[in-house]
């Protein structure tokens, strides 16, 4: 029933979340519920739907013409310029639900002219500057795992990729703390290195302490230029708290940041450069923190609670207790628990059982994970204090295991993407940030509009704390309207991203804005905020050459 194989060169190599070889089939039981909750009988999934099955072949040719091709050829080397049709599809979209859609439909329209492969930051600073003069479009790419349509090509142009060469740690500082990096390097290479990197005062390696669900399939710039966060950003803080210093080429020239802790020098520059989507220049390094890897210190607790608002309570109280913060704390809703207790078996065991006997019933409890990093002294009382404080809220403590499992699968759900639509299911994420004040009624407001649709599934979570709020991660589910995919979506997409900010959440926390959420920027930022943006672009980018089409809102 499930598709393991599939040309190399197909459409559905592309839009499959992941490595090419792995992949995460509903098992028997949960397909009983999928076919339960979105209505589907046996003959809708007899035959997968709009698999993408076809060798890539693209209608729209390289645009570019031959002197061109051979002027960047002459920057960057001949055998780093591809205008191969595989290669321009796979840099045509990044990887949100109405990508893979487009991808499933062989609908590449706009694919990049080109794409190019820096060697360094002279290249960069050379294929900018060619791109400026001839008013080619530029967009810079990493893993192309964007979920906000970050990266398109409406008016052609070379997509930069800095994958190939641009992927090095250049540098580890010891007494600073600090990692100089290349934008290109994936997440698990990034770690790979830091962990092997052994010195006197960290003898363990150190870590790079991001480690978002998309970690395995993205890169250095591409969290940055997004201001992403990683599954242990309540204590190690976002993207932005991470970096120290940065150097962008603009078609204005190289603006470098220099590498101090804080300093009082007026407007913060990384801050600008911080979440730009690439509509700036392009990043060829960055210095960012490190922390010492001492895996053996980790410490891991979980509760369930017999309602959300106990849960959340509880981490409100955890986050503002002023003894220190855990590296990862989530919570999840009463639907995602529920879902997430089918996944692992859990519901109808003597667990199960006995937990609805105490109280905590099914559609009303809710899951807290949490855990540790660092010094063990420091570990032990985020612990001790966080264990006091959840059953203080009434949450029944479940010891080490549950961490642990949700831990080793941590990256693996995306997987199921490519099998829920091949069975009709439209699946797809919507995040924003929330104060403690308005969280409820974000939770609330939102989850009404994304189930007065029949036949939908709504998991929400909360995973990035602070003091004064936190994040609420929706993942929605529904019966795909067969033949008008697109609009349907789009049309219920934009409901609940209207829902979020009549409630008053952010237009995002950690996704980024790209092109999916611009229309909704002046209301983000006001008139004037936005203004302030376009006149920093059109300084640094005059002929709107960096990623234009629509990128933040700013053209």
């Amino acid at each position: 029933m499930w598709i393991s194989e599939f040309d190399k060169k197909s459409y559905r190599s592309i839009l499959k979340w992941g490595a090419p070889d792995v992949f995460k089939h509903p098992e028997k039981e949960l397909m009983g519920y999928i076919k339960e909750v979105f209505g589907l009988k046996d003959s809708d999934i007899a035959k997968p739907h709009l698999p993408g099955l076809d060798v890539v072949k693209l209608e729209a040719p390289c645009k570019l013409s031959a002197d061109k091709l051979e002027a960047l050829k002459g920057i960057v080397g001949a055998e780093n310029v591809s205008t191969d049709d595989y290669d321009r599809a796979k840099h045509a979209y990044g990887k949100t639900y109405f990508d893979a859609i487009r991808m499933r439909k062989n609908d590449v329209t706009n694919p990049p002219d080109c794409v190019a492969y820096p060697r360094g930051e002279e290249d960069v600073k050379a294929v900018v500057s060619f791109c400026d003069k001839n008013g080619i479009p530029l967009v810079p790419a990493g893993a192309m795992s964007s979920v906000t349509r970050a990266i398109e090509f409406p008016k052609g142009g070379i997509c930069l990729d800095m994958t190939r060469h641009m992927k090095k740690v250049l540098s580890v500082n010891e007494k600073d703390s600090t990692a100089k990096v290349q934008p290109g390097i994936y997440g698990p290479d990034l770690e790979a290195q830091l962990n092997a990197t052994k010195t006197k005062s960290a003898p363990g390696g150190y870590t790079c302490c991001h480690f978002p669900q998309s970690f395995e399939f993205s890169t250095v710039g591409g969290w940055i230029a997004a201001r992403g966060a990683g599954q242990q950003s309540t204590g190690y803080g976002k993207a932005e708290d991470l970096v120290i210093s940065q150097r962008w080429v603009t078609p204005a020239g190289l603006v470098a940041t220099p590498p101090y802790p804080r300093a009082s020098v007026g407007p913060d520059l990384d801050q600008i450069f911080l979440g730009c989507e690439g509509v700036f220049g392009v990043m060829t390094e960055a210095t960012i923190k490190i922390r010492k890897f001492r895996p053996e210190n980790r410490q891991y607790f979980s509760f369930i609670f017999k309602t959300w608002d106990d849960a959340v309570s509880a981490c409100r109280e955890i986050m503002q207790g002023e003894f220190g913060f855990p590296s990862a704390l989530r919570i999840s809703d009463p639907e995602e628990t529920s879902i997430g207790l089918k996944l692992h078996h859990i519901e109808g065991s003597p667990v199960d059982s006995l937990l609805k006997m105490l109280g905590y019933k099914d559609m009303s409890r809710c899951l807290l994970l949490g855990s540790t990093e660092g010094d063990a002294d420091a570990g032990a009382l985020i612990k001790k204090k966080a264990k006091a404080i959840g059953s203080k809220y009434g949450g029944f403590f479940l010891g080490s295991k549950p961490v642990k499992s949700w831990w080793k699968g941590r990256y693996s759900d995306p997987y199921m993407r490519e099998d829920l639509m091949d069975i009709q299911v439209m699946t797809d994420t919507l995040e924003t940030s929330v104060t403690w004040s308005n969280l409820m009624d974000v939770w609330k407001g939102v989850r009404e509009v994304v189930k007065a649709r029949p036949h939908t599934a709504c998991m929400v979570h909360a995973s990035h704390f602070y003091e004064n709020g936190t994040n609420l991660y929706f993942i929605f589910l529904s019966r795909m309207v067969l033949g008008d995919e697109y609009n349907d979506y789009l049309d219920y997409q934009k409901k609940i991203i209207d829902a979020i900010k009549k409630n008053g959440g952010s237009l995002s926390h950690h996704h980024g804005v790209g092109r999916m959420l611009a229309p909704w920027m002046p209301q983000q930022s006001g008139d004037t905020g936005l203004e302030i943006f376009r006149a920093i672009k059109q300084r640094l980018d005059p002929n709107n050459i960096m990623n234009p089409g629509g990128t933040l809102g700013l053209d």
